[in-house]
C-alpha cells in the first residue's frame, strides 16, 4: 500500500473511532483545515511534526498509528492497569500462580 493512502486512510479511521470530525482535529491539533485535507486527499504526506501533533490528539503513539493491528501490549496503561502491576509485582510465585489460575476459571 503506497504510504500517502495509508496515512490518510488511518487518519480518516482513527478519527471515526474517536468521534472526532476533521474539523475538530483541526482545532486539536493546530493543522489547518486545507492542510490535513491535503492529507486526507493524498495530495501531501505529514511531516514528522504534524503527524505527532495529529497522534497526539488522537491520544495515540506514533508506533500504534503505524501498527499492523495485531494484539500487543497498550503503550499507556490505565490507571487501574498501574495498580495491578504493582500488586502483582509484590506477590510471591506461588501468589502468583493461584491469581493466574483464578483469572483463567473467569473466562470459561
Amino acid at each position: 500500500m503506497e504510504v500517502e493512502k495509508y496515512v490518510a486512510d488511518k487518519v480518516l479511521e482513527l478519527c471515526e473511532k474517536n468521534h472526532m470530525s476533521r474539523y475538530q482535529l483541526s482545532a486539536r491539533t493546530g493543522i489547518s483545515q486545507s492542510v490535513l485535507s491535503d492529507i486526507i486527499n493524498r495530495k501531501n504526506l505529514p511531516t514528522l511534526v504534524t503527524l505527532e501533533k495529529i497522534c497526539r490528539a488522537l491520544q495515540i503513539s506514533l508506533s500504534e498509528f503505524f501498527e499492523d493491528g495485531s494484539e500487543r501490549v497498550p503503550a499507556r496503561l490505565t490507571k487501574e492497569q498501574t495498580e495491578v502491576l504493582a500488586l502483582w509485582k509484590s506477590l510471591s510465585k506461588e501468589e502468583q500462580h493461584f491469581v493466574i489460575t483464578c483469572m483463567k476459571s473467569l473466562k470459561k
